[in-house]
């Protein structure tokens, strides 16, 4: 199955993943990050598991994150 990978700390929050996916992704309102909806805490990242039908709004989101820390993983 396919995985979105988030390094969350490293997200300046400029919006661009709910823009382009946002059944997904979400600002905080308390720190201005966004948030990978669904997903579960593993060591430095978050992960979550998607369908194949999902890859591709993800990729999009993670080919426009200005700070790269948006990884889809094909299986």
């Amino acid at each position: 199955m396919p995985k979105i990978i988030h390094y969350r700390d490293r997200c300046i929050g400029c919006n661009s993943c709910v823009e382009h996916a946002p059944q997904y992704w979400t600002i905080s309102k308390a720190d201005g990050k966004s948030c990978l909806l669904g997903s579960e805490k593993k060591k430095d990242c978050f992960v979550r598991t998607i369908s194949t039908v999902e890859v591709e709004a993800n990729k999009r989101a993670a080919q426009d994150c200005p700070v790269h820390i948006i990884h889809v993983i094909e299986d």
